[in-house]
């Protein structure tokens, strides 16, 4: 088959949308069909998109040749390819843009919109990865408007899902590893009862690295486990995770159906960084604001745990119920156990005033660690807000302490107790004996700047903090 090649003996194709499949897939004779691209190319190939509209899905199943030559479907430099899935059926769970028990493939700078249904069952997502495999990279992508709008009969809101990005490890014990999904955005997505970034099942080994991710009706990120994706409960938990560099906001399922009819529901429930059941993870260095909670580590299932995350160097804030959650949300839920929470600027959230404070601590938390955050609270003055008992063997030390609002009182619910003054909470909880409570003195909080004035106290502190 005819083709172009690099000085590095690289094969490059070329489609448009003015192309034709017959034609050999140059430069000057492209094919039309991303699908025909993704059969009958070289694996290992570049196959570049040329600026245009293309109103076509395309499902990968053929790996490219390794780590270093991997296939890369990207727009042409320069140029911007959109795929367009608007008036185009869905069936089940798929993809947009689909790869389906592949590696070494890079999806990459292109614009991927409108692929929606109105149908419960049916799961639109921009790009689903799934099966096993490695070395899978997104970089650069533009995915918006991927929606699931059934609308909800009654109080039947079931099978209304859709994804921005999806990665199902749905094999085993093949997993998919070596996956990075980088630098993209991810918008405008109305999702039901799913994620705009999902890892989900049998995912060992990956990275989300510096995208972002705003305006959409339920999970910014969400690391999953024991939901079944893999039939072998051994393997079903995304695992060796770093979700580092990303940008999250206006991340809010108050008026997603999926969590009540009629609007607005008021559930508030969505969080920008979500690990259900997931462990071994990096969460660190991201910016997380105006969402319904900032990050929560937690596990929906019975006698199940989230296990061994660090949170660390985020920026937390202007959430609307807490900044941090940890543990199950009742007594039939599952725990966080054995994770850390160090170097965090945890300021104004609990925007709602509903007394959940900046840090919020479920039931069934144990072997934890907080330490080394800044903690601020704005109006509702709650700093720790922890009302179950059977919590154990969790550390809080060295940690600043501060209520932002003049007009607030500091407040700590620790065991169902309630703390109004500092002392008492040390004395009474047992609680950071070597914290501090002070001004951190923040450069403009007013405006979202968190960072520390040259006259801080808590330097050693919080967010980005030289340690």
């Amino acid at each position: 088959m005819a083709a172009e090649t690099t000085s590095n003996q690289r094969t490059i194709y070329y489609i448009s949308p003015h192309g034709n499949d017959k034609n050999p897939g140059t430069m000057r004779s492209p094919w039309k069909s991303i699908q025909y691209a993704a059969d009958h190319a070289a694996p290992g190939s570049t196959i570049y998109l040329r600026q245009g509209v293309y109103a076509q899905k395309v499902k990968i199943t053929r790996s490219g040749l390794s780590a270093s030559r991997p296939t890369l479907l990207t727009s042409y430099p320069g140029e911007r390819a959109v795929l367009d899935g608007k008036g185009l059926s869905v069936r089940g769970v798929e993809g947009l843009v689909e790869l389906d028990n592949v590696s070494h493939v890079t999806i990459q700078n292109l614009e991927i919109r409108s692929f929606a249904t109105a149908q419960t069952g049916q799961v639109p997502v921009g790009i689903y990865v799934h099966g096993a495999g490695e070395n899978v990279q997104l970089l650069g992508n533009n995915i918006h408007a991927i929606a699931n709008r059934a609308t909800p009969k009654g109080a039947d809101l079931q099978g209304r899902d859709a994804h921005g990005i999806a990665i199902y490890g749905t094999e085993h014990p093949q997993a998919l590893r070596s996956i990075i999904i980088k630098d993209n955005e991810l918008y405008d997505l109305v999702l039901g009862s799913s994620e705009s970034l999902a890892v989900n099942g049998n995912v060992d080994t990956f990275g989300i690295l510096n995208n972002t991710i705003h305006d959409n009706d339920n999970i910014g990120i969400d690391l999953i486990g024991f939901e079944g994706i893999s039939e072998d409960d051994t393997y079903d938990q995304a695992r060796n995770g770093i979700v580092r560099g990303n940008t999250i906001y206006n991340i809010t399922s108050s008026r997603n159906p999926s969590y009540g009819f009629p609007l607005p529901n008021h559930s508030n429930s969505a969080g920008g960084i979500y690990v259900d059941g997931g462990k071994d993870h990096i969460i660190d260095q991201n910016k997380v604001y105006r969402n319904d909670i900032g990050i929560e580590i937690a596990s929906e299932h019975a006698g199940r745990s989230t296990s061994n995350i660090t949170v660390r160097d985020n920026l937390i804030y202007a959430n609307r119920l807490t900044g941090i959650a940890m543990g199950g949300y009742d007594h039939d839920r599952g725990a966080t156990i054995n994770s850390k929470i160090m170097y965090n600027t945890l300021a104004n959230n609990d925007t709602l005033n509903t007394g959940n404070g900046q840090l919020l601590i479920q039931t069934q938390t144990r072997n934890n660690l907080f330490t080394h955050n800044i903690v601020a609270a704005g109006p509702s003055g709650v700093l720790v807000y922890n009302e179950y008992t059977s919590n154990k063997n969790n550390v809080f030390d060295h940690n600043i302490y501060n209520v932002e609002d003049d007009t607030a009182d500091p407040l700590w619910v620790w065991k169902n107790k309630i703390y109004p003054e500092w002392t008492a909470y040390q004395r009474g909880s047992g609680n950071d004996a070597h914290s501090r409570y002070v001004d951190p003195a923040f450069v403009n909080s007013a405006h979202g700047d968190y960072r520390l004035r040259s006259d801080s106290p808590a330097k050693a502190y919080g967010y980005l903090a030289p340690r």
